[in-house]
Order: C-alpha cells, then sequence, then structure tokens
C-alpha cells in the first residue's frame, strides 16, 4: 500500500508537469521569429501564397484554437502532420527517438559504472592523491563542453589513429557490433562529460556512508572490511546518486544536439533543431513534449529506487 501510494501521488505530480510542459513548449514555439509559411515557401516566395499556405495549416487561427487542436491530438495519440515534411509526425518523431535512444544506451552502460566505481573508489581514500585525481579530473572534464570533446576525439581516433568513425549514422541493415563502433566516439564525449557528475556523488554519498552510525556498528563488530562496504556503504551511499543519474537521462536523450550535428547524427536532439529552425511547430512540440515524458519516467523510476532502498521516504511520502 505504500509503495501504490506513492507511485500514485509520483504518477498525479508527472500529469500535471506535463500538461504544464505543453503550455510552456507551446507558447515559446509560438513566440519564435518569423513567419510559417515563409520558412516553408522561402524568402522569395509569394505573398499570397504565403497567407494561403498559413491558412490551410492553421496557423493564422488564435493560439487558443492551435493549443486546443494540437493537445486534443496528442491526448487521442494523434501527434499531427509535419509542417516541412507533409508527413505525420509519428513517422519523423519514433526513428529519431530510437536513434538516440542507442547511442543514450551505449553512454549510460559505459559511464555509469565507471562514475560509480571511481566515485567509490576516491572516497576509500579521502584526501589522498587518488582522491584529488579522480575528483579534479572528472570535474575539469565536465567543465569541458561536449562538442570540444567531440573534436578532440575525432582528431586522435578518427583522423590521427583512424581507428574509429567519424560519424555516428551506421549504414542501414548494420550489425549490433558495427552499430556500437559508429556510436562510440560520440558515447565516449558523454562519458568524459558526465562523469564528474557520477563520481562527485557517488564519492559524497559513500563517505557519508562511511561515516554514519551503523557503519561504525559493523567495524565494531569485527566484520571485514570488504563486507561491511557490500552491505551497508555501498546501498547506503548509492541513494544521492540515483537522482543524479535520473536526471541525465533527459540531457541523454533531449540534450545531445551539437554531438548529434557534429557526428551527422539523425537523433532527436538534431530533430527539434531543424524543427525550431524551419518552425515546424507539430514537430517541434511533439519531440520536445517526448523528452519531457522521458525525462519524467527516468525520474520516477529513480523515486521507486530511492523508496525501495530508502523505506523511510516511501513511508514519509505515503503518510504526507
Amino acid at each position: 500500500m505504500a509503495i501504490a501510494q506513492f507511485l500514485l501521488r509520483r504518477l498525479g505530480l508527472a500529469i500535471i508537469t506535463l500538461f504544464l510542459l505543453s503550455v510552456i513548449i507551446f507558447v515559446a514555439a509560438q513566440l519564435l521569429p518569423g513567419d510559417v509559411g515563409r520558412a516553408i515557401l522561402g524568402p522569395f516566395a509569394d505573398q499570397r501564397a504565403v497567407d494561403q499556405l498559413n491558412e490551410e495549416l492553421g496557423t493564422d487561427r488564435s493560439i487558443f484554437v492551435q493549443y486546443g487542436d494540437w493537445i486534443g491530438g496528442v491526448v487521442t495519440g494523434d501527434l499531427g502532420e509535419s509542417y516541412a515534411f507533409r508527413r505525420p509526425v509519428e513517422e519523423l518523431l519514433w526513428p529519431a527517438l530510437r536513434a538516440s535512444a542507442k547511442l543514450a544506451l551505449l553512454a549510460f552502460v559505459i559511464v555509469v559504472p565507471i562514475g560509480i566505481v571511481g566515485g567509490v573508489a576516491a572516497a576509500l581514500k579521502e584526501g589522498r592523491f587518488r582522491d584529488r585525481f579522480i575528483s579534479i579530473g572528472g570535474l575539469s572534464a565536465t567543465a569541458i563542453p561536449e562538442f570540444v570533446w567531440a573534436v578532440l576525439m575525432i582528431m586522435i581516433f578518427g583522423l590521427w589513429l583512424d581507428i574509429l568513425p567519424v560519424t555516428a549514422q551506421a549504414p542501414r541493415g548494420a550489425g549490433f557490433f558495427t552499430q556500437v563502433e559508429y556510436l562510440l566516439l560520440p558515447a565516449l564525449c558523454l562519458v568524459f562529460v558526465l562523469f564528474g557528475y557520477i563520481a562527485r556523488m557517488a564519492r559524497a554519498g559513500t563517505i557519508e556512508a562511511l561515516d554514519a552510525d551503523y557503519t561504525r556498528t559493523a567495524v565494531l563488530k569485527g566484520l571485514p572490511r570488504r563486507t561491511v562496504i557490500r552491505r551497508h556503504v555501498l546501498r547506503n551511499s548509492l541513494l544521492p546518486t540515483i537522482a543524479v543519474v535520473a536526471t541525465q537521462v533527459g540531457y541523454l536523450f533531449g540534450g545531445l544536439v551539437a554531438i548529434e550535428f557534429i557526428f551527422n547524427y539523425n537523433g532527436i536532439g538534431q530533430l527539434i533543431y531543424r524543427a525550431a529552425l524551419q518552425q515546424d511547430f507539430p514537430l517541434l512540440l511533439s519531440a520536445t513534449l517526448v523528452i519531457g515524458v522521458v525525462y519524467l519516467v527516468a525520474t520516477l523510476v529513480a523515486d521507486l529506487l530511492y523508496s525501495l532502498l530508502n523505506p523511510r521516504i516511501r513511508l514519509a511520502s505515503s503518510e504526507s
């Protein structure tokens, strides 16, 4: 019952958040400069043709009517038709989402174990060389933008060593290992950017768990150090790390515009960028909303894991 109440409360908050997000992104899209018909037909098109296209697309109607039509279609599963491509949004959105999911999953599988192990290793040697090396190195790598890492990775592994492809778009019909080979360079760029965040939280959680009373009690009982770390320290030290990992999932899906652009990868980040340039509102709004759904699902899973690992959080949420 406690878990059910916890999930119902989180789902209710997620629905409210998605509604507010839909309003915000719709209003923000309307504030983009320019004219939809002019963006599609080009700067030299006749004004009458531009006006006719705006009337056909419905962009000359009231903003409230446009929002009502769009959100009504989203609720019923109809994301509308792309202005620029004249195709259903689903046909453009889901392939791009799958492509971004592949890149995000590869980066996730690499950076999360490395970040957690690095943070725990630094905490176990707090104040020593290993701790300083991991902490300073991780934060320094995080401070460098991902597009700088992309250029460095292309120069080193793509041009000088010539061992990895400089594009992330694998040929059609490529096998699993071939796709991994093409996605490895952009994934490594994301690993460098995200390692510092995850390692730092894992380090802080481990240090706090090492100083906790239950850890001291386990040590006084004579338990081996490895047993104390495995049974008592790691479970509690990973709690703050879970929240950080969840917040990075949304970034891995929707915040990779620079990476996807540099590596010529047809993911959802580049799709959102192109839709914004062309003022393709149905595609732009639907893609942005999908990113919001991905982010909320990730945080919901993180909340569930957090409550399972820490029953006090679950019980406190159900009582309130």
